[in-house]
C-alpha cells in the first residue's frame, strides 16, 4: 500500500465528509494525486484512518406484482368471489431464478397466504408455501396457473 503525506491523508478525509464512495475516493487518488490503490487498499486506508463512509440511503422501489390478466379482464362491480372479497391471486417472476430451477417467483393467494413456485430443469412444476400445510382453494389454483402463464409469457418463457 502506497504512502500519503499528511496532505494527502487530510484531502481523503475531506472526500470521505463530503460523501465519496470507496471507488470514487479510489478514482481521485488517481486522477488528483497521483496514487495508485486497489480498492480493497483504499477499504483498508479509510479503516486506517478510522473514518467513517456516509452511508445514503437509496429510495425504496416499490415493488409491483405482475397481473396482467387482472388489468387486462374488466371486473364486474356487481362481482363475487376472491376480487370482491378484497383479494386477488398475484403472480411475481424472479429476475433471477432459484438455484434448482429454471425459473421460480412468488404468488399471493386471495386469502392473502404466500407460496414461492418454481418450475425445475426438467420442467417439472412445484410450489412451497410458507405456511405448512397450507392448500390454497381451486378457484385460486385455476387463477395462479391463468395469471402464471400470462406472466412467463411476457417474461418470455
Amino acid at each position: 500500500m502506497a504512502r500519503l503525506t499528511p496532505a494527502q491523508i487530510s484531502k481523503v478525509s475531506q472526500w470521505v465528509t463530503e460523501g465519496a464512495t470507496l471507488s470514487q475516493i479510489q478514482a481521485k487518488l488517481s486522477s488528483e494525486l497521483e496514487v495508485s490503490m486497489t480498492y480493497m487498499d483504499v477499504r483498508f486506508l479509510v479503516d486506517d484512518l478510522n473514518l467513517a463512509l456516509i452511508e445514503k440511503e437509496e429510495p425504496k422501489k416499490v415493488d409491483e406484482p405482475v397481473d396482467e390478466v387482472a388489468a387486462a379482464e374488466p371486473t364486474p362491480a356487481d362481482a363475487t368471489g376472491p376480487a370482491a372479497s378484497g383479494g386477488a391471486v398475484t403472480v411475481e417472476v424472479d429476475t433471477i431464478a432459484q438455484p434448482h430451477a429454471m425459473v421460480s417467483g412468488k404468488v399471493t393467494f386471495s386469502d392473502g397466504q404466500i407460496a414461492d413456485w418454481y418450475i425445475d430443469h426438467q420442467g417439472q412444476p412445484g410450489m412451497v408455501a410458507r405456511v405448512q400445510g397450507y392448500r390454497p382453494s381451486q378457484p385460486d389454483i385455476a387463477d395462479f396457473q391463468t395469471k402464471l402463464d400470462v406472466a412467463l409469457r411476457s417474461a418470455g418463457f
